[in-house]
């Protein structure tokens, strides 16, 4: 409104006043040259990024020998099968040193089949005796095991020993320390260490290679196998021949593996993990293709689809077969989280809306329609509101971050599905979850989401801005796809308005948003700023905001990212991902990293988003509604 009075009475204002309203409008209808990327356009500006992603990314795995874990914070798994190879009853050994930073109480969890002793330091600390088959439950951030003992660890060394019986089926013993929830609420946790360090007579080439010792198979005796005392309990002696079942014995390592890892990891996650913001990349490079015309965008979709669909097998026989827990990929065989169950599939969906018809189409079909069962049947909601919800770090926490993780794959799944009651159903709930999660974590104070909440407790956490970001971005998903008459489009309208116009206000004189939005004293960051640019400038092509008062919003800050971005597509200042805190200098100090794809995958919407803004893409839209 300010400026359409200014210009009602251009003809008294003195020329050098003039001169600045022509800048000012010139700001408004273009964008500004006076960055690294010169004049560049919003389009040749993500295709570099586009570009270097393509000649970096190689989507292959390389086989490697792994060094295993010096730290008890994980699984730990003795696979006496794979190493003795045997099919009938058998006893078998292991044994390793836990070196503790203090004297600690630990309760480690075990799962086993059949009979397992364990003993800590001479002490018998476990037992369970007779037939049984292994159960491991799979949660949002590890594995459950249906046993547990209590170590009393003495600063220092801990000698640890375990004796499995097997009947002649499976033969493997899984142990790991307490539930790592307390690290996912910023706690820190201390763990010993483990492996043959600083065990007498062990070179130190042999520690690189395995945390374990093992000797075996003796010869069961039936039922009272696991009760008959073999050399191992009475001393651990090297350089000693014990009398196996069909040979003489003696202590080795674990059958080493070769594993297949990605080429090149990165601390913050490499291109083509399976996780939700390299789904969100391939989904960008398939938008980029259509605005560009140019296929190799495509492609690098299509390569991160086909590999993952392609190596599902491979995957699941690493995790499963080699005990890889930690194994590349392993998200993708079905841990409970949104974060890699429907956002990674946002591609493969929709490609399938685009594509009739192409090779491998059933592959994608199959998985697609499993994650559509996985969002309606499967996925824990909170009970009352049927948001999104996750167990940890504890139950019925909800993440603003599930916004995006969830809604708008219901929202493309609805455009995909041919099944027209599905397609109401899947909407209807796209809808209702932007609704109902300002129940959670909308703060009606500040027109801002808080990243988080937990059920049971009213700790606010901060107004963080990619968590802001995401929670846009959702509602934007559904605005554009949900039918003007439906009867929750004014309210979702409604909420999308208010959130802009709270973000607007704290947009920073150099076109960015702080990392978190109301702490000036936070730094600006990437990603968040991606979003919001995207997010606004939809707004302003779809018509739900008047562009001559937020075209100049949209134009500041896309100018303020490319000062952000190198000529060759690197992009810099990308906040890590973050778990959630009632602290707020948690968000303040999280490391920022260069080509994260959190932020490059935001970088590459926002920048499609203001090449249509460019072109004047829907301009009879643009009217405020």
């Amino acid at each position: 409104m300010g400026l359409a009075i200014m210009f009602q009475s251009t003809s008294r204002i003195k020329p050098t006043l003039l001169g600045l309203i022509i800048a000012l409008f010139s700001a408004i209808n273009g964008f500004s040259q006076s960055n690294n990327l010169g004049a560049k356009s919003p389009l040749e500006v993500i295709e570099s990024i586009g570009n270097k992603l393509i000649k970096e990314t190689p989507f292959k795995y390389q086989l490697s020998v792994p060094t295993p874990s010096k730290t008890f914070n994980g699984v730990q798994v003795v696979d006496f099968g794979r190493t003795f190879g045997l099919k009938q009853p058998a006893i078998a050994y292991a044994t390793t040193i836990l070196n503790a930073p203090s004297a600690m109480d630990l309760t480690m969890q075990i799962e086993h089949n059949d009979g397992c002793k364990i003993w800590l330091n001479n002490e018998l600390v476990y037992v369970k005796e007779g037939e049984r088959a292994i159960n491991l439950k799979y949660e949002e951030r590890g594995i459950e095991m249906s046993n547990s003992c209590k170590l009393s660890l003495k600063k220092g060394k801990n000698v640890l020993l375990i004796k499995s019986e097997t009947v002649g089926k499976e033969w493997k013993v899984y142990l790991q320390p307490p539930s790592t929830k307390g690290a996912i609420l910023n706690k820190t946790i201390e763990y010993p260490g483990i492996g043959l360090s600083g065990m007498k007579y062990i070179d130190k080439s042999l520690t690189h290679v395995s945390n374990w010792l093992v000797v075996g198979p003796f010869k069961s005796q039936g039922k009272d196998g696991l009760n008959e005392v073999f050399p191992p309990e009475k001393e651990i002696a090297f350089g000693y021949m014990y009398q196996g079942i069909e040979e003489p014995i003696t202590w080795t390592i674990p059958k080493v593996e070769v594993l297949g890892g990605l080429i090149n990891p990165k601390k913050w996650g490499t291109n083509y993990y399976w996780n939700y913001h390299n789904g969100g990349m391939a989904w960008a490079m398939e938008k980029l293709a259509e605005l560009s015309g140019d296929k190799k965008y495509k492609d690098y979709a299509v390569n991160f689809c086909d590999f993952h669909l392609n190596g599902i097998p491979f995957v699941n026989y690493q995790v499963k077969t080699l005990n890889a827990d930690s194994s590349a990929n392993k998200e993708i065989l079905g841990v409970p989280l949104l974060d890699f169950t429907l956002a990674p599939s946002l591609p493969l969906v929709y490609r399938l809306q685009k594509d009739s018809s192409f090779a491998n189409k059933a592959a994608y079909k199959q998985f697609v329609d499993k994650m559509i069962n996985y969002a309606v049947n499967e996925q824990i909601r909170m009970p009352g509101s049927n948001i999104f919800t996750r167990l940890t770090p504890q139950k019925y926490t909800t993440w603003v971050d599930d916004m995006f993780m969830g809604i708008p794959f219901l929202v493309q799944a609805s455009l995909y599905t041919q099944d027209a009651k599905l397609k109401k159903k899947l909407l209807d709930d796209a809808a209702n979850q932007v609704i109902n999660f300002s129940s959670q974590v909308w703060d009606k104070e500040a027109n801002l989401y808080r990243h988080a909440k937990f059920s049971d407790s009213n700790n606010l956490m901060p107004h963080w801005s990619r968590a802001n970001g995401w929670g846009i971005w959702a509602t934007s998903e559904v605005l554009m796809n949900l039918p003007k008459n439906h009867p929750q489009y004014k309210a979702i309208l409604e909420h999308y308005r208010l959130h802009v116009a709270a973000l607007v206000k704290l947009q920073n004189a150099n076109g960015f948003w702080y990392n978190v939005l109301d702490r000036p004293d936070s730094k600006e960051e990437v990603s968040g700023t991606a979003i919001f640019t995207m997010a606004i400038a939809r707004g302003v092509n779809n018509g739900w905001l008047d562009p001559v008062t937020f075209k100049p919003v949209v134009v500041k800050a896309w100018n303020a990212l490319k000062t952000r971005i190198d000529p060759d597509g690197t992009v810099h200042d990308i906040c890590m991902g973050t778990m959630c805190s009632d602290d707020v200098n948690y968000y303040i100090n999280r490391p920022y990293f260069d080509d994260d794809t959190h932020g490059l995958f935001a970088v590459m919407f926002a920048g499609i988003e203001v090449e249509n803004l460019v072109r004047g893409k829907d301009l009879s839209k643009m009217a405020a509604k």
